[in-house]
């Protein structure tokens, strides 16, 4: 539900989960492994277990609270604009709203073209990093990946629509304005990353007029909920800790970890390869060998 529909159409993942569901799948739905099913319940139920959960705790900004009107995680946002449509329930109006957005990535830019459907014409999107340079440097030469600016269709649709490039930046957000607990403004600032991180530069202080902000800034791994309930061993990344160049993992001999929640957040397509490897771990810890290609 986080990807919206105008990027993946709902019916290809449905498709999919038919399919599966021939070859033998069984889905346990509206279950929350820890909540409704615990993990010691599952290690007597079965004898391997695959923890697949992603890495799905955002990183928070200066000022966040849950209960602030107008302010939202962006996976959040998304996934509740996804269900409302699939459900053919009114959607949000955000014509004359001001909307803000922290985060570069492909989540930022999926929630640029959501809030553009959503009728808005006011979008900021806030970048930490500098601007990449429009061609390859002479230290970016082929065949590395070029590390150049791309604009994104969402970025596309906003210069369009809004008249310009969303994006700003090397710049954050200090704090936030509210009144009677509505998101009003944010306070930003520009940066300059060094080797400790965002330096803030003084004098660049400015106030952005903002109704809706959604939060696009990544994630910090697993959750808590997910750690706790499983006993799981964590990395300085807050990711499931393996067995060196495995899918094992240390805390538990039945519990095997992959996809983000293993690696940190990264790209579907890590998730797909370390689902096929973990797969081909799993079938060698049960029978002894495995026929599985890589």
């Amino acid at each position: 539900y986080g990807i919206p529909n105008m990027k993946l159409d709902k019916r290809v993942i449905q498709r999919r989960v038919e399919l599966m569901k021939e070859e033998g799948v069984t889905f346990e739905m509206n279950t929350s492994v820890g909540r409704d099913v615990s993990f010691d319940q599952l290690k007597e139920r079965y004898d391997a277990i695959a923890v697949c959960a992603g890495a799905k705790k955002p990183r928070p900004v200066a000022g966040f609270e849950d209960d602030i009107h107008g302010v939202a995680y962006a996976v959040d946002f998304l996934s509740a604009t996804t269900r409302r449509l699939q459900a053919g329930a009114p959607l949000p109006d955000l014509r004359e709203c001001h909307v803000v957005i922290v985060g570069g990535g492909d989540t930022g830019n999926d929630c640029c073209a959501t809030a553009i459907r959503l009728g808005c014409t006011k979008i900021t999107q806030l970048e930490m990093m500098p601007e990449p340079p429009e061609t390859r440097l002479e230290s970016n030469p082929w065949p590395e990946w070029p590390k150049v600016k791309k604009t994104d269709y969402g970025q596309i649709e906003a210069i369009e629509v809004c008249s310009g490039d969303p994006r700003v930046y090397q710049t954050t957000i200090e704090s936030l304005d509210t009144d009677e607990g509505a998101i009003k403004a944010v306070h930003t600032c520009q940066v300059r990353m060094t080797s400790h991180g965002p330096e803030k530069i003084e004098g660049t202080e400015a106030i952005l007029p903002c109704d809706l902000l959604l939060v696009a800034a990544g994630f910090v791994g697993i959750e808590d909920s997910l750690k706790e309930a499983a006993g799981l061993e964590t990395t300085p990344r807050n990711t499931i800790k393996t067995l060196p160049w495995r899918y094992r993992c240390q805390a538990d001999d039945k519990l095997f970890a992959a996809g983000d929640a293993r690696r940190g957040q990264s790209l579907v397509v890590w998730a797909i390869h370390e689902g096929l490897e973990c797969a081909k771990e799993i079938d060698q810890f049960l029978m002894g060998y495995s026929n599985m290609e890589s």
